[in-house]
């Protein structure tokens, strides 16, 4: 994750203040209509997240409870509780890590693969449609005042989330 270390601007205009807050609050529908998304599958927000971030992991990493924890940002006991619920629905199972006997991997079953796939799939197809409100608030953000040429520079290369633009996505290569 890129974070820049410098103070970017020499003061915070009520501009910038107004673009955090619009940036801030586009997140938040973008997360409460994911919320609303889990509900009507019968699951919880938290729920619907492990089985995303289970479903999602980047290549090469294990599905342990650390990883998930990590990915949901919660505590590995928050985690395990998370799992159990899931795991008493049919929606995943445990089993021991062969390779080291002290983890335990998370394995996301047929019916919870189905489940994450339909909540899913109706969050892609409302993004598409509406995310051009939040890109454009990541970008008004991001093309706002006076920046040094590093942070000039990643914009440029990441002008767009995911390569969303005008409404559509884009798939990188």
């Amino acid at each position: 994750m890129l974070r820049y270390t410098t103070f970017v601007g020499t003061k915070i205009t009520t501009a910038d203040y107004r673009l955090l807050a619009a940036l801030r609050y586009r997140i938040r529908v973008f997360l409460c209509d994911a919320d609303a998304a889990a509900r009507r599958q019968g699951l919880e927000p938290q729920q619907y997240f492990l089985l995303l971030a289970l479903r999602g992991l980047p290549e090469g990493v294990a599905a342990t409870v650390q990883a998930l924890a990590e990915r949901l940002m919660l505590k590995h006991n928050s985690t395990v509780e998370l799992i159990d619920r899931l795991e008493k629905r049919g929606y995943v199972r445990r089993n021991q890590n062969r390779d080291d006997r002290r983890s335990v991997l998370v394995e996301l079953l047929p019916r919870g693969a189905r489940l994450v796939e339909r909540v899913a799939g109706q969050r892609l197809t409302e993004l598409r449609a509406e995310g051009v409100a939040l890109a454009n608030a990541l970008n008004a953000l991001l093309g706002h005042g006076r920046r040094s040429p590093t942070a000039r520079n990643h914009a440029r290369q990441d002008q767009t989330p995911q390569g969303i633009t005008q409404g559509t996505t884009k798939r990188r290569k």
